[in-house]
């Protein structure tokens, strides 16, 4: 029996955009940076960086999707 070779990606090929990426990236986000500010929370005293820690998590996840789904073909 000859043997298949899998097909190679083509200079044009660009991610399938499946959205769990996107999902994973702002839950994640949200998740290490709320809890980052919950731990300085503890630390400090204060009741106001768990949100602030949300708040970037969700902006870095945010930015990390729209990085990895808007690379431009070189």
């Amino acid at each position: 029996m000859a043997r298949q070779l899998p097909p190679t990606a083509g200079p044009d090929d660009t991610p399938n955009g499946d959205p769990w990426h996107a999902f994973g990236y702002v839950v994640s986000g949200v998740g290490v940076y709320g809890l980052a500010g919950w731990a300085l929370d503890r630390w400090l005293g204060t009741s106001f960086l768990v949100a602030i820690g949300i708040l970037i998590g969700a902006g870095f996840g945010i930015y990390m999707t729209y990085a990895r789904f808007n690379k431009s073909s070189q």
